[in-house]
């Protein structure tokens, strides 16, 4: 029993003695594996910026806008001489050119110096001037622009060959996936945002814009002016969208980004010819005015023709306002976008097979997409 007393007091003087000594020298222990990689390692934001960031361009555009001053007076600023005297002797009846500047994002998708931004960033601007991140500053030309889709194509003048962005899969994103916008809000450059994809195939004609034929990705990561034309980035650092419409209401604002498989197609088109091919066949459509028991069945609802644009291919082939579209090339029709992204993958010149609901009778009507553009212009 003493040996055991004796023992258990030479244990517990160790302990002392050691806690002792660990409390006045620090000992330096191995980090574990992970902890290091933990530590060490990048953020995924900053390897996606290093990635793509060498092809992400600002863009600054001047041009001459003519002045009236007198339009912006007061009613009766003029009446009193004192102020009359000092505007007759500028002569401001006459109109003046003013130097008007503006700023926006780009990427530049192809090695021989192609950048694609929105098109209302470069629209009616005498010179452009298109800034990269090493800090070279090329003049560009607009080789094309689309404005039903806001998308743009500007050429560098200069003989590159130049970074190029990495191009993802709009097709192939989530709700949820981690969304990066990129741009130059305020001038400020290489500003950086972080969010998630909110929703997809966002018709645009729901945030009360009707003049633009688009579908977008909508994203909570902060999107301002500057940042139109700019990428909005995956955890990789692929482009999925190009940024291009702030919705701001009370509480937060609202970002979209045109898909970058749609924009890239546009593009295409904007390089080689010059303008994008948008089919159309006149009808302005809506949902049909359907009972709760019809909108409860698992049946095709159709879509509502509201308007027929005067000699459209509507027209001519008597499709008739409140008929109802049923089908088109024997696809159910749910919603009036479906009507349009049949149109659109069907293309202009090729025939199109309608069924059509026209009080209770059904008919089928046969039509060919025309070129918006030029029917416009015929």
């Amino acid at each position: 029993m003493q040996n055991f007393f004796k023992k258990s007091q030479y244990l517990l003087s160790l302990l002392l003695i050691g806690s002792t000594y660990f409390e006045n020298h620090s000992i330096a222990l191995p980090r574990k594996e992970k902890e290091i990689s933990l530590y060490e390692k990048k953020s995924f934001i900053s390897e996606a910026l290093e990635r793509s960031g060498p092809a992400i361009v600002t863009i600054d555009t001047k041009r001459k806008v003519l002045y009236n001053y007198r339009y912006f007076l007061p009613p009766d600023f003029l009446i009193d001489p004192y102020f009359k005297q000092f505007l007759d002797k500028n002569n401001s009846n006459s109109p003046q050119w003013q130097i008007e500047r503006g700023q926006g994002s780009g990427i530049i998708f192809a090695s021989e110096g192609l950048v694609l931004t929105n098109a209302h960033v470069v629209a009616k601007s005498d010179q452009l001037i298109v800034g990269l991140s090493d800090g070279r500053r090329v003049a560009g030309q607009v080789i094309g622009q689309d404005l039903l889709t806001d998308l743009a194509v500007i050429k560098l003048k200069v003989k590159g060959p130049w970074p190029t962005i990495v191009l993802g899969d709009s097709n192939n994103i989530n709700v949820g996936d981690w969304a990066i916008a990129v741009g130059n809000p305020y001038g400020l450059e290489k500003t950086v945002t972080l969010g998630i994809i909110s929703n997809l195939n966002r018709n645009i004609s729901q945030l009360g814009v009707s003049h633009k034929r688009l579908n977008l990705i909508q994203t909570d990561a902060a999107i301002h002016p500057g940042n139109s034309g700019g990428p909005l980035l995956n955890s990789e650092g692929e482009v999925i969208g190009i940024n291009t419409l702030i919705h701001s209401g009370p509480g937060a604002g609202l970002g979209f980004a045109i898909p970058i498989n749609e924009a890239i197609k546009i593009a295409s088109q904007l390089t080689l010819k010059g303008e994008a091919i948008h089919p159309m066949i006149g009808a302005h459509l809506t949902y049909p005015n359907l009972t709760e028991e019809e909108k409860s069945k698992e049946t095709e609802k159709g879509s509502l023709v509201v308007y027929i644009q005067p000699d459209s291919p509507a027209d001519k082939k008597g499709l008739k306002i409140n008929d109802i579209i049923l089908s088109v090339n024997d696809k159910n029709i749910n919603h009036p976008h479906d009507v349009v992204e049949e149109i659109t993958q069907n293309g202009i010149e090729k025939e199109m097979k309608f069924r059509v609901l026209r009080g209770n009778k059904e008919l089928i009507i046969w039509l060919t997409p025309q070129n918006l553009n030029s029917f416009y212009t015929q």
